[in-house]
């Protein structure tokens, strides 16, 4: 089953997503946001100011998940101005940066991360993400922008769209069986084996 908003609130209240935000937020004082906050059908994350980074080209490397070398990852700056906090993600670059809810799936709800529209139509995109039954923490997201200029990408504002289902519970979690991505701090999380 798709949940609905009335579901998701309900869940987040019992702590599936904190801090959790009961309406959706798409003006700041006299300003228009990139929106977050409970839609519909589902629930609109925020990427934090604290981490963003962008991968680099070092010659002679190669990126490799089973021995996933952090110096391919250059730290972002935090920009400010009229318009919000962004990091700018350059023309054809690939970004990773953390949401700011932490979240605790119960052992009957899955959820996928999904793009948000605004977003897409910039030329940034996200491959989907599956939040699996019983996982906890901050979500690492990965982002690219897929256009020929740079883009912005901003903080404390909308990033993704979170869709639950809900299903029957399952015999084994993702937290029974400790995976290897369980308990995500505020922080981007790199490769693991």
């Amino acid at each position: 089953m798709f949940l609905s908003d009335q579901h998701i609130e309900q869940l987040a209240n019992q702590g599936m997503i904190t801090p959790f935000t009961s309406e959706l937020v798409r003006r700041t004082e006299d300003k228009g946001i990139l929106s977050y906050g409970l839609s519909s059908y589902g629930y609109d994350v925020r990427l934090s100011p604290d981490d963003f980074k962008i991968f680099r080209h070092i010659p002679g490397t190669v990126v490799n998940p089973k021995a996933f070398n952090p110096e391919n990852l250059e730290k972002a700056k935090l920009h400010q101005d009229e318009y919000g906090q962004f990091f700018i993600l350059p023309a054809h670059s690939y970004g990773l940066g953390v949401v700011m809810e932490c979240l605790d799936m119960p052992p009957n709800i899955t959820a996928v991360v999904l793009n948000k529209s605004s977003l897409v139509r910039c030329g940034v995109l996200m491959p989907a993400t599956v939040v699996e039954a019983g996982w906890r923490g901050y979500l690492t997201l990965e982002i690219s922008n897929s256009s020929h200029t740079d883009c912005r990408i901003y903080a404390n504002e909308g990033i993704g769209q979170l869709l639950f289902f809900e299903g029957e519970k399952c015999a084994t979690s993702y937290g029974d069986r400790t995976g290897k991505y369980q308990n995500q701090l505020a922080e981007i999380t790199l490769p693991r084996i």
